[in-house]
């Protein structure tokens, strides 16, 4: 089976390229926040070379990162909800027909990012009144195939092509390579996405492709697998033996080899497990609010 350390971040998948500063079909930009509490770093795949280069379709990928939300600190929560809505304006541009659409199964705590932020949306379609929003805003929660037995992108291409969608918003829960990313960063990508993809259960991808309207696509990490946590943690032993070439020596070893060496450590069923936060449901409570008001904010 070709298996390789699983990720849904394109910042993690640069991370582990040898030479990050030469990266050619790639542009990087980081911004931190005054009291450096909140990191949004830009990727931009300009082009099939870095396509090539980094894995990822061409397109953009922001990624804010804030580790105060595992604090439980709420001054954090508007500091952060105004960061992700001026990122979102940014790839929204002038729309004024959306469908936002909560990805994943509710009852499977770290895969109900989706649903829970359609929870707390403040849904304007219906309204007839004369205070209505200039954004029309529509949402809808699939489910998964399992439960419907239905591919996702065909339900959201008939809700799409019926009431006239210019932009689908995706939320869903994603896959980290990291542990310490795990419920306190925020993806947002102008490229789709494919429900299930983190857990390695790829589906149709929601895509401009396969729906024929732009799709944003804002995901959170949630999960980890065994073996990302062992070659994560094989970093830091590298790294404890000799800081300056420890890593750096673990950076010559492809995917595939990093990932045989991280299996030879576990026993062959926990090759294919992924694990949690303890305090999971916290954390997507907490987070999810935070992106449905980012978007609230916007609908407006």
């Amino acid at each position: 089976m070709n298996r390789e350390i699983r990720t849904d971040l394109a910042i993690e998948l640069r991370e582990n390229v040898a030479d990050r500063r030469n990266m050619p079909g790639v542009k990087v930009k980081t911004v931190v926040n005054e009291d450096r509490s909140i990191k949004t770093t830009t990727i931009t795949v300009l082009d099939e070379i870095g396509e090539k280069n980094l894995g990822k379709a061409k397109g953009q990928y922001i990624t804010i990162e804030c580790s105060k939300l595992k604090e439980y600190e709420e001054s954090i929560h508007e500091p952060l909800r105004a960061e992700l809505e001026g990122r979102l304006r940014e790839l929204m541009g002038h729309a004024r027909n959306i469908l936002v659409v909560g990805l994943g199964n509710r009852q499977v705590t770290p895969d109900s990012i989706g649903p829970l932020v359609i929870d707390n949306l403040y849904v304007t379609r219906h309204l007839d009144t004369p205070g209505k929003p200039d954004l029309v805003m529509s949402a809808i929660c699939p489910g998964v195939m399992a439960q419907t037995g239905i591919e996702t992108v065909d339900i959201v291409r008939g809700i799409c092509d019926e009431i006239d969608v210019e932009i689908v918003v995706a939320i869903d829960a994603l896959a980290a390579r990291s542990s310490k990313r795990l419920g306190c960063t925020i993806q947002l990508t102008d490229t789709g996405i494919s429900p299930g993809s983190g857990v390695g259960n790829n589906r149709k991808t929601l895509s401009s492709d396969n729906l024929g309207r732009r799709v944003i696509a804002v995901g959170v990490p949630t999960v980890i697998s065994v073996p990302s946590i062992i070659d994560d943690s094989l970093d830091e032993v590298a790294d404890a033996f000799n800081e300056t070439y420890g890593r750096r020596i673990m950076r010559e070893f492809t995917e595939k080899q990093r990932y045989q060496i991280a299996c030879n450590l576990l026993d062959e069923d926990m090759a294919d497990m992924f694990v949690t936060p303890k305090n999971i449901d916290e954390l997507v409570r907490r987070i999810s609010f935070t992106i449905s008001e980012a978007i609230n904010a916007i609908a407006m």
